[in-house]
């Protein structure tokens, strides 16, 4: 199993962080987690959500993350097709694995918020069209000039440039809440990006959906050069010496998971075309913002906190499960920055080495 790092680059008010630091901030511990040997670091696409996210320019903090990293795997978690065309999306995705000498990560995303929907000018009713035609083209700009005539996208013998280092292009991902974009993944044969949403006991369901749809389309064999079959989740995550330094701190993560619900509410509980899953899921909001605590997200699976030995045991159960990537929101920027270094550094020498595992696809 593979260990990834997960950003929001949020700006609470109560932490006192301008914009600014939490940006400098970031770069420095991707910088850090670099030298630690950590695998990866993934940025959202998130606009007009205040405290809870600042990052609307993910491919710009990559491209700098890029110049001051060697080895760690950058990734888009993810790029808003609906609100990105997706050509623009194919040229700034192949100059930034450019940038990186070919680490780029391109998850791909339906994207949630009726006000983005309506700002931007999309219909949320078209986002399942946007994934599929703008998958079309990723995968086919990195090679020669292509034509393709789709109900958003018509051009003819269009040659896309710059062309990405990673050939045929860089891993693909998808963002999946609904069984219906598991399925299709496995389907397209792209990997898949869950949480920090849903609890554990429904991810559970999705990883043997997502791995059991794999397996009837493409066999058990070796993937096939473009194909990705990780399955990869993201928690929250806090590790420090003192467990009780750690449970203290991480009271931060239930003002994060608040926010989460504030904005995924408008599509919980009311039923929005293409969007009928998150409207399903809608039981789970009174449930989490009566009750809504650590323990309550530690129950669900949904964060792990506590001492290097408490941690290596509950990330363990992950990779026994079956996940390939665990992606960490350590500290979910609810912690000082010196805080989330000590618990990277605590994490890369006494967590990691027994979680690191090749992953199979």
């Amino acid at each position: 199993m593979d260990i990834d790092l997960f950003y929001e680059l949020a700006v609470p008010a109560h932490m006192g962080r301008s914009e600014a630091q939490v940006y400098h901030e970031t770069l420095d511990e991707l910088s850090l987690a670099d030298t630690l040997g950590f695998h990866g670091a993934w940025l959202v696409e998130h606009h007009f959500m205040r405290e809870y996210s600042h990052s609307s320019a993910p491919e710009t903090v990559l491209a700098a993350a890029s110049q001051r990293t060697r080895n760690l795997r950058l990734g888009h978690a993810v790029v808003v097709l609906p609100y990105n065309h997706a050509i623009r999306v194919a040229e700034r995705a192949a100059a930034l694995d450019i940038l990186s000498h070919g680490r780029l990560e391109m998850g791909i995303g339906r994207g949630f918020s009726p006000k983005e929907y309506q700002i931007f000018g999309n219909r949320m009713a078209d986002s399942r069209l946007h994934l599929q035609e703008g998958l079309q083209i990723l995968r086919q700009a990195g090679g020669g000039a292509f034509s393709h005539h789709g109900k958003l996208y018509d051009f003819s013998e269009l040659d896309i440039l710059p062309k990405p280092l990673q050939q045929p292009h860089p891993p693909l991902w998808v963002a999946a809440v609904s069984p219906a974009t598991f399925q299709w993944a496995a389907q397209e044969a792209i990997g898949v990006l869950s949480g920090p949403f849903k609890p554990w006991f429904l991810i559970k369901q999705d990883l043997r959906a997502y791995k059991k749809a794999w397996r009837e389309q493409h066999g058990d064999g070796p993937v096939q050069a473009g194909q990705n079959g990780n399955f990869a989740m993201t928690i929250g995550c806090l590790c420090l010496e003192d467990a009780a330094e750690a449970r203290r701190l991480a009271e931060g993560f239930t003002w994060y998971y608040q926010r989460l619900l504030d904005q995924t509410r408008p599509v919980l509980v009311q039923l929005r075309e293409s969007y009928e899953y998150y409207h399903r899921l809608g039981f789970l909001e009174p449930l989490l913002r009566r009750g809504l605590s650590l323990q309550l997200l530690e129950t669900m699976g949904m964060v792990v906190v506590g001492d290097p030995d408490t941690c290596r045991r509950r990330l363990a159960r992950y990779a026994r499960a079956g996940v390939n990537r665990l992606i960490l929101a350590v500290g979910a920027g609810m912690v000082p920055s010196e805080v989330t270094q000590r618990s990277l550094r605590l994490l890369a020498d006494e967590v990691l080495p027994a979680l690191r595992t090749p992953s199979p696809h």
